[in-house]
């Protein structure tokens, strides 16, 4: 890995051709016609809960999960070997194995998702917002016209958490032993592509936050490839520039991130869209990593609603119930369908607010592997100033519910009393957990 980067302002351009992989269900059955497996479902599944535009599907099995890719094993600061059930650290991300991801080069600048069904660019553009919606009207490649920016979920479906983060004290340099969030043998990508910071990838998607972010009313949300987080980004910055993104256009599969939830009325939700098995209620109290990882253990023990094989969701999973047509700000609720049961809490200015939870998958950074995965259904808080403003730093959302970011796995949150990172990121530790299971 080189210790330089160059920012290429070039805009990149890709050709393309697709496979079209599509979900066959009839007979109260569902196979997946890139892997074939069929499964057997117990009840028909057409219902849809959620009428909300854009974010429920009444198809089956339309929203297969990629595997994070994370693969080795984690305590609280450093890699160990594979836990045992009964032990500290069991049930983590590397513990299971989903859909493995699975790319097809169709040698004319485009790859194929063999998971999802999506085809994406290749390449990459750097682009705002306004030029890639602009660009969109003309955009054709392979003869295909029906291109369009991906939706946050689309985006993150290609985030492979076997990547670190770059973040550090020196924000210009790529440090050795740098591996980005995406598999770099099918897709381009270059650190600082579209910034003055390496960690400047952020890949822009059509899913805007409904409220406000720093400020801003106007944030769209994107997955840095560069740090393996999700936030939401003001379009304009403060000092009055618009933001540039990294733009890679994708086509396939419209119901892709769309849920088909059932409340099964015995304290459970399915999702026939991923094949998962939710916790309706969440475990009403806060707790850090290793107790979360504890907590779906003890459950087993229980048989907990006829089960014992219910695990901490991985970081794609718990992603994928996020509603992004929900939020405190606009719907007075957490960003999650209200069939699920949200424990509300006390934020760090004493009002009332919703947690985030926990996820299995560790947040590998470039120094250490001491953080985790967490899912904001609440407002990702922070306390915030803007750059060389000599304001005095705000509690305030400054990237939106439904991001993804990382606490550490242990500790006492009072050691941040301004919070975490350019954005101070507040830091709870003992965030809440929503166990998850597969549909036989």
């Amino acid at each position: 890995m080189t210790n330089s980067f160059k920012k290429d302002k070039m805009k990149k351009i890709g050709i393309s051709t697709i496979l079209v992989i599509t979900m066959v269900s009839c007979n109260n059955k569902i196979k997946n016609a890139v892997t074939g497996v069929t499964s057997e479902k117990t009840t028909a599944q057409t219902e849809v809960l959620d009428t909300q535009t854009g974010s429920s599907t009444s198809k089956i099995g339309q929203y297969p999960l990629v595997d994070t890719g994370q693969t080795e094993f984690f305590n609280n600061s450093k890699k160990i070997a594979q836990p045992q059930k009964g032990e500290a650290f069991y049930g983590q991300d590397a513990q299971y194995t989903g859909n493995l991801p699975s790319y097809t080069n169709n040698g004319d600048g485009t790859v194929t998702d063999n998971v999802t069904g999506l085809m994406w660019e290749k390449s990459y553009e750097v682009m705002t917002y306004a030029e890639a919606m602009e660009r969109l009207k003309s955009f054709k490649l392979a003869g295909y016209s029906d291109w369009r920016l991906p939706t946050i979920k689309e985006s993150y479906s290609l985030i492979n958490f076997g990547g670190t983060d770059v973040s550090g004290p020196d924000m210009y340099v790529v440090p050795d032993g740098a591996v980005p969030f995406i598999d770099t043998d099918y897709f381009d990508f270059d650190y600082g592509a579209n910034g003055e910071r390496i960690i400047d990838v952020q890949m822009l998607s059509s899913t805007f936050y409904k409220g406000m972010a720093m400020n801003s009313d106007e944030v769209v949300f994107g997955v840095n490839a560069a740090d393996g987080r999700i936030k939401g980004y003001p379009t304009s910055l403060p000092n009055g520039r618009v933001k540039d993104f990294t733009v890679r256009f994708v086509r396939g599969n419209q119901d892709y991130g769309k849920n088909n939830f059932k409340d099964n009325k015995d304290g459970s939700i399915s999702d026939w869209a991923t094949g998962l098995m939710w916790q309706k209620e969440d475990s009403k109290k806060g707790m850090n990593w290793e107790e979360a990882l504890a907590y779906a253990q003890e459950k087993n023990k229980e048989n907990y609603l006829g089960h014992s094989d219910w695990r901490l969701p991985n970081a794609k999973e718990l992603q994928s119930i996020v509603d992004y047509n929900r939020s405190p700000q606009k719907t007075d609720s957490p960003a999650i369908d209200p069939l699920f049961e949200s424990t509300k809490i006390k934020i760090e200015d004493g009002t009332e607010g919703y947690a985030s939870y926990w996820t299995s998958t560790t947040h590998k950074n470039i120094y250490n592997v001491s953080s985790a995965v967490y899912v904001c259904f609440g407002e990702a808080l922070g306390f915030f100033a803007p750059p060389h403003s000599r304001k005095a730093k705000v509690l305030m959302d400054v990237h939106g519910a439904g991001a993804q970011r990382s606490d550490p796995k242990t500790g006492n949150a009072d050691d941040y009393p301004e919070g975490h990172g350019p954005q101070g990121d507040v830091i709870r530790i003992n965030n809440y957990v929503r166990l998850v299971r597969d549909i036989e």
